[in-house]
Parts: structure tokens; C-alpha cells; sequence
């Protein structure tokens, strides 16, 4: 009898062993600021990213991927739950003035108040991977809170670099040493992005035995704006060989980069390429390419209206800290050799809560109980499937950094919809015919705007969001709070 239940004992832990090797691996990058047009397989001709658009080749490109905000912290939150941000109270980025008391620029109105850490108690990718067995590690920027709000708070069993900041503001910044008190510096000079696969990498091929989760959150392209000089150097004199110039438009207050020709930012981009490369090489050393799905995507849109200016969305509109296509719609590419067709494109609009339910399905596991996810999964997408027409929505009650003003946004169809929170004005796209935001058809389509707007509302209510109120100290003869001077030549450093 004793040998008997042994027996079985054994065999039940064997097919518990067996079921956990099966399920897939999952390596997702998340990349900061990255502009959708940034990628040499989404159009760009200046940057190059041939790692990237071997990953696209490869698995499935989606034209039509949303971030849940124009800015960082919320974006990652929202990835990181499954909701709405608007749930999770963090709606601007961390470090901005938290209630409006503290407000001291010149605008109409005062930012809602905002959450300034993602809650303990709330579900996570990586406290719902760790309970379905899965080994779970973070590498680089977090920005979801203080000290014991970090990774390993947050179910990552393993944190690399994931602190409060929102750049690589310690030490040499993007080159060690770092000043990271979740990295250990490397030799002087070494590349944080490098340094970052390589933990990656490492954590990877010590659990290749078992399922695992790796979460490579760059914190490029991010500012500060520094490179290696060898790929600066490169993109120098790409740019002069190539003749390209300077060409500026302008959105409300702020210039918008019109052109990609900055050879930091360019070398940046590729340094990140060559990051996520070595990963994938890692997959492929250790065998587990066939079993693992890689997520790859930005969490707001490219940098094109301040901070050094660094990059173009064009033919998108904006860029960072706007409600418009160049602050929102991100590069998105998934590759799983067992699910998706090589080389596959979809047009479907995604958004950051979807990637949760997606990785759950993935994981064979199920939401967390009492949990209501605001996300879908994308598991029909990815096997060539349609998800059927649903709004995504947008809800900014914040002045970002890059001139954007409060707002809130719903795309259904091809249809867009933002409504302006300073003076309550309305603006209509066909995203099918106009990517570019150029011709606003609000006033020949009152009854569209009205249901959109009513529908708007509806959601808003829902996930209890804030308002911005009005500024009872603006003045309307002072410089407005939302403009700022471009640089007038390119950096060299």
C-alpha cells in the first residue's frame, strides 16, 4: 500500500511537472517613448532596427495598437492590471504635481488629482503568472511608486534596475555607473540597455527548465538623450550623407518635429534593437523559441514636441502627451511560432489592458477572483481571427510636459473622437481616410458626435474619472503654461 501511494504520489507530480513545462514562456518588452513610426518595419528609413523588423517578418505586426494614455506611469499600470488607468487612480505621470493646489504654471484650468503608486492589493501579470508556476523577473524602468511599491512587491521574483525614477537619472545615467539601487554597476562605460539583456538573458537560461516570465521594460528611448558614440558617429554622418533637413510644423503653442534626423535619438533606437536581439538570440541558444511569445510595444508615443524634440511621427499627428494618433498608437508586434502565422498583419484596435487577458489565456489560467478586467483577449486575433467593432477609450486630465491640454478620446471603427477639457470643444476624424488629424468633420456629423460623446460620458462615469476644474489664478495676459522653445540645431552628445 505505502508503495502503491508513492507511486501515485509520483506520477501526480510528474503530470503537475509536465503541465507546467508545457506552457508557454512569455518575454515581453515594453520600450519607453518609442514612437510607432520609430521602427524600420513601421517606415522609418533613417533609424534602423533590423532585429525588430526581423521579429515582424516573423510573427504578427498590429497597425492599429493604442497606449491607455499619452504618458508613461499610466500606460505601464494599465498593462500591468488590466484596467482602465482611470481604475488604478494613476493617470498622469508619476512625479508630476499630485492635487492642484500644488499647480504653479499659467493654465485655464487645474489636473485632476492623481494615484501616485499602483495599490498593493491590486491584481498583476506577475502575481497571476507566479501562481500559475511561472518564474518572473523584471528588468529596468518601473515608475509605479516608492520603495516597497516596486517589482518584488508586485509579484516579479526578481528585480533589475526597477525603481521609482522614470529615466536612468542616477550615476552616468545610461552608462554605469549607474546609481541604481536594484543594479549592481558593471565595469565603467558599460551600456545600461546591454547590461539589461544580459540580465535578462541570464535570468532566461536559469530557468529554462520551467515556465517563465521576463518583463524587459527598457528605460530607452526615454530622455536623457545619450548614446554610444560609435552608433552616433553612424547616424552623423547618415544624416549628412543623406541630405536630410530640419523641417518643423506646429501644434498649437509647440514646434513638432516634421523629419527623423536625430543621430542620438537614432542611436538610441538601434542600441535598444540590438538589446532586444540578444534576448531573442538567447531563445533561440536555449531552444525555446518555438514555446515562447514575445510581446513587443512602446507606452506612450514618440517624443516630437519637447524635451530635446528627438523624433517625428509623421504622417501621425503629435506625439507625446497628446491625444492625438503620434501620442497614442504604438508599435505592437507578437511573434508565438505555435500560434501566429509568419508575416501576418492586423488592423484590429488593441489597447494596453488587452495584453493581461491575452497572457492569461496564454498561461491557461484565469482572472483573478472577483477581478473584472477591462482588457479582451486577443487569442482569436493572434490566430487570424476578428474581434468584432468595440471602443477604446482615452481619459488625460493633465497638462503633460509636451503641450497638451486635458482631454478625453474614444476611437470606435475608424471613427475618433476627442473632446477638449479647457473649453469643451469637440473634434471628429475618419481615422480610414485622415491618419493624420488634418480635417475634423465634427460639425458635418452632429449625430455621430453626439452618440460617441454620449457614450464617452457613460464610460468616463463608469471608471470614476476626474475632472480637471478651473484655474482661478489664470491670467489670461501671461504666457501660457503650455508653451516651450525648441532646440535650434542638432545635439552632439
Amino acid at each position: 500500500m505505502i508503495r502503491y501511494l508513492a507511486a501515485l504520489a509520483c506520477s501526480i507530480l510528474c503530470a503537475v511537472s509536465l503541465q507546467a513545462a508545457d506552457k508557454p514562456n512569455v518575454v515581453f518588452f515594453l520600450v519607453d517613448d518609442l514612437g510607432q513610426r520609430d521602427l524600420g518595419c513601421y517606415g522609418s528609413t533613417f533609424y534602423e532596427t533590423p532585429n525588430l523588423d526581423r521579429l515582424a517578418k516573423e510573427g504578427m505586426l498590429f497597425t492599429d495598437a493604442y497606449a491607455a494614455c499619452p504618458v508613461c506611469s499610466p500606460t505601464r499600470a494599465s498593462i500591468m492590471t488590466g484596467l482602465w488607468p482611470q481604475r488604478t487612480g494613476i493617470t498622469d505621470y508619476i512625479g508630476a504635481p499630485l492635487n492642484p493646489k500644488d499647480w504653479k504654471r499659467n493654465t485655464k484650468l487645474l489636473p485632476a488629482p492623481y494615484t501616485d503608486r499602483l495599490s498593493l492589493d491590486s491584481p498583476t501579470l506577475a502575481k497571476s503568472l507566479r501562481e500559475s508556476g511561472y518564474a518572473t523577473f523584471f528588468a529596468g524602468k518601473w515608475h509605479l511608486g516608492p520603495e516597497g511599491w516596486w517589482p518584488e512587491n508586485q509579484g516579479f521574483d526578481i528585480n533589475r534596475g526597477g525603481i521609482d525614477r522614470g529615466g536612468p537619472y542616477g550615476g552616468n545615467k545610461y552608462f554605469s555607473p549607474y546609481g541604481n539601487p536594484r543594479l549592481t554597476d558593471g565595469p565603467e562605460g558599460e551600456h545600461l540597455p546591454d547590461r539589461l539583456a544580459t540580465e535578462t538573458a541570464r535570468f532566461m537560461e536559469e530557468n529554462k527548465d520551467r515556465p517563465f516570465f521576463a518583463y524587459f521594460s527598457f528605460y530607452s528611448v526615454h530622455t536623457p538623450l545619450m548614446a554610444r558614440e560609435d552608433l552616433r558617429k553612424k547616424y552623423d554622418d547618415k544624416r549628412k550623407r543623406l541630405g536630410l533637413q530640419e523641417k518643423w510644423g506646429r501644434e498649437f503653442e509647440r514646434d513638432v518635429r516634421l523629419v527623423q534626423d536625430h543621430a542620438v535619438y537614432a542611436a538610441m533606437v538601434e542600441a535598444m534593437d540590438q538589446a532586444v536581439g540578444k534576448v531573442l538570440h538567447k531563445l533561440e541558444e536555449l531552444n525555446l523559441r518555438e514555446n515562447t511569445i514575445v510581446i513587443f510595444t512602446s507606452d506612450n508615443g514618440g517624443l516630437s514636441t519637447s524635451e530635446g524634440w528627438p523624433t517625428s511621427n509623421t504622417p501621425l499627428r503629435g506625439g507625446k502627451g497628446w491625444l492625438y494618433e503620434g501620442g497614442i498608437r504604438e508599435p505592437l508586434l507578437i511573434r508565438w511560432p505555435k500560434v501566429v502565422k509568419p508575416g501576418s498583419v492586423s488592423h484590429t484596435p488593441v489597447s494596453s489592458p488587452d495584453f493581461f487577458p491575452t497572457l492569461l489565456d496564454v498561461a491557461g489560467s484565469k482572472a483573478p477572483a472577483n477581478q473584472t478586467l477591462d482588457g479582451v483577449s486577443l487569442m482569436p486575433v493572434l490566430q487570424g481571427k476578428s474581434l468584432g467593432d468595440r471602443p477604446l477609450f482615452w481619459h488625460y486630465p493633465h497638462y503633460g510636459n509636451q503641450g497638451g491640454a486635458p482631454g478625453a478620446a474614444m476611437r470606435y471603427a475608424n471613427w475618433k473622437l476627442i473632446e477638449w477639457q479647457e473649453d469643451g470643444k469637440t473634434e471628429l476624424f475618419d481615422l480610414s481616410r485622415d491618419l493624420g488629424e488634418t480635417m475634423d468633420l465634427a460639425a458635418s456629423e452632429p449625430e455621430r458626435v453626439a452618440r460617441m460623446l454620449e457614450e464617452l460620458h457613460a464610460w468616463q462615469a463608469k471608471v470614476g474619472a476626474k475632472m480637471p476644474i478651473k484655474n482661478p489664478d489664470y491670467d489670461e495676459r501671461k504666457p501660457n503654461g503650455r508653451a516651450a522653445k525648441r532646440p535650434t540645431s542638432q545635439p552632439k552628445g
